[in-house]
């Protein structure tokens, strides 16, 4: 099934002034369920909270309460549990050039999570694996991909190679921490539009994490709209961007006040 459930989640920093200690809240009583095929938008401004929720999901970092449940089940915090939790969870992190070694191939970064997650496969079924990854993300073709570097690529087919090592361990949900944020605006669509596809095609769970209102309109279920670590707006898509309620959202919106002209700009 893979849903991914969180109840009541809240993360604690503690802050150091010389001799004084503080506390900053950065997630707040966050809950939400995200199911097999649906897209949920988690929308807000930088440092609203939406990164650190994405690394409490990957188990980057621990809660300070509340629970993390995948089918019903709390997220294990160590040994088999945890590392199969993390197979079915999977990430796209925002920035394509630093997720990707630049001196390894293409291959290299395809071939790890296959033999990790898959470890009875041949090295002939490894490689066919890679090159089915490669095909899947639009990178053709897959051969020649396959042997070069990142630096050899444009940024779209970086982030795609990325797209395609998250999709190695064939997980059930896929986190997006905004995956095209770095990305020129000519190539944005056909990277979102890829990853509308793999959503429905694959039957995942996609948290699209982003401040962009207009793609969040267009390429999500459902949105939730973050503030100072908490959700103060939740609903369909459209219903929360052409009638916002919380004053917050009414800014975001106001920022970009016309989602199809702002899509337009993304297809030119």
């Amino acid at each position: 099934m893979n849903t991914l459930e969180v109840r009541g989640l809240v993360k604690d920093y503690r802050l150091r002034d010389g001799l004084r200690t503080g506390r900053l809240r950065a997630v707040d009583d966050v809950g939400f369920t995200l199911e097999p095929g649906r897209t949920i938008a988690l929308v807000g401004q930088s440092g609203s909270g939406k990164s650190t929720i994405a690394k409490l999901l990957l188990q980057l970092e621990r809660p300070t309460a509340g629970e993390i449940l995948l089918d019903g089940e709390p997220v294990a915090r160590r040994g088999a549990g945890l590392a199969g939790y993390r197979r079915r969870v999977q990430m796209v992190f925002q920035d394509p050039f630093a997720s990707l070694n630049p001196h390894h191939t293409v291959a290299h970064h395809l071939e790890r999570p296959v033999r990790l997650h898959h470890p009875g496969m041949t090295s002939a079924e490894v490689r066919r694996r890679v090159l089915e990854l490669l095909e899947r993300v639009r990178l053709t073709p897959a051969a020649q991909v396959a042997r070069r570097r990142p630096h050899e690529l444009s940024g779209g087919q970086r982030q795609r190679v990325a797209i395609a090592r998250a999709l190695a361990p064939e997980p059930g949900v896929l986190i997006a921490d905004e995956p095209v944020s770095m990305l020129d605006v000519s190539i944005r669509l056909g990277l979102l539009n890829l990853l509308a596809t793999l959503q429905r095609e694959e039957h995942l769970g996609v948290l699209y994490i982003t401040h962009d209102l207009a793609t969040a309109r267009h390429f999500s279920d459902e949105i939730l709209v973050m503030y100072r670590g908490r959700i103060v707006e939740r609903g369909p898509a459209d219903e929360v961007i052409l009638n916002p309620r919380h004053e917050y959202t009414k800014t975001l919106a106001a920022a970009a006040p016309n989602p199809e002209r702002r899509l337009g700009e993304l297809r030119g």
